[in-house]
């Protein structure tokens, strides 16, 4: 028996519901009645053999069939925009583009990729931390983001990978911190401090795990969880609480009452990546990939200071998508 021919519509409506995970909602945000989007549902589930979603009085949710179908069925329907788009003259629609903070390097990229596109609309969002960020672009309510790659596995194999940077990492210190009055902090002066490094905020798993790998190996101990802070002012009312240094890169903006030193002998590294969601076909996520290209060439991002601190896991995600 031949593969069914399916009908883009149907698709729109299994990813309204998936997003919702609610028929009611569902049916307004696609203008539709909803006896109309349950009798789409159920033609789609005849068509693949499959049930797609398990429903009750009390809520839907996604059966494996349907967590299954959902990358596809995003992918079919950007596909489907692209080739519209590209005959009717119609723009591309706004890329979701998170940056997880303001004023570093990915905001960079940001602003290059604009200029390079300018007729496109590239939003930036700020969800604080590539796992986070990983789930919403495979979930397809984000398109972009940056950040350590190789701690997402498995979801990693959903998206894809551009090297962006090796960024050296630095310290975020109070100014009345001893180490404060270096101009740089060797790893060795580190050893015995207390430093953040996100610990339980599941939002940025892999940052932590990157500064406990560094941190097992020079004798630093992470600081115990905070509250989860959202804001650069609610973020250093919690930091200030606490006193301790908060481990950070280079271009990370220094919050007042601190200041940033980098960290040395060896120079340890944060590898800083695009990601996106495979299949995902978009002249945005061009222009971001030329723009990080652009800035590396222009400033050695994707040179590695020598004898520099990076686990091997890193190096070999980061060679692997060069």
């Amino acid at each position: 028996m031949p593969p069914p021919d399916i009908d883009p519509r149907l698709l729109r409506a299994f990813l309204a519901v998936a997003d919702e995970l609610h028929f009611t909602r569902a049916a307004a945000r696609l203008f539709v009645a909803q006896q109309a989007l349950s009798r789409d549902i159920r033609r789609l589930e005849r068509e693949l053999g499959a049930e797609l979603f398990v429903r009750t009085t009390r809520q839907v949710g996604l059966t494996p069939e349907g967590e299954r179908l959902l990358p596809y069925a995003r992918q079919v329907l950007d596909a489907h925009a692209e080739l519209v788009g590209a005959f009717s003259g119609a723009p591309a629609r706004p890329l979701l583009v998170d940056l997880n903070s303001d004023g570093a390097t990915a905001a960079r990229v940001l602003e290059r990729a604009r200029e390079l596109l300018p007729e496109c609309e590239l939003m930036a969002r700020f969800e604080s931390g590539l796992t986070w960020a990983a789930g919403e672009i495979l979930a397809g309510r984000l398109d972009a983001s940056f950040g350590r790659a190789a701690g997402l596995a498995p979801a990693v194999r959903g998206l894809s990978v551009h090297p962006v940077r090796y960024e050296p990492m630095a310290l975020m210190l109070p100014v009345s911190h001893p180490l404060a009055a270096r101009e740089a902090v060797t790893l060795a002066e580190l050893a015995g401090e207390t430093v953040y490094a996100g610990a339980g905020n599941e939002r940025t798993r892999e940052w932590t795990d990157l500064a406990t790998l560094l941190f097992a190996e020079w004798g630093v101990t992470m600081a115990p969880p905070v509250p989860l802070a959202v804001g650069v002012a609610e973020f250093q009312r919690v930091m200030s609480k606490g006193g301790h240094p908060v481990l950070a890169v280079v271009d990370f903006p220094a919050l007042p009452g601190t200041v940033l030193r980098p960290l040395v002998d060896p120079v340890p590294l944060s590898p800083l990546a695009l990601v996106w969601r495979k299949g995902l076909n978009h002249p945005g996520v061009d222009a971001l990939r030329s723009a990080a290209d652009q800035l590396a060439l222009a400033e050695g991002w994707m040179i590695r200071p020598p004898g520099s601190w990076l686990p091997e896991g890193d190096r070999s995600l980061m060679r692997n998508h060069s």
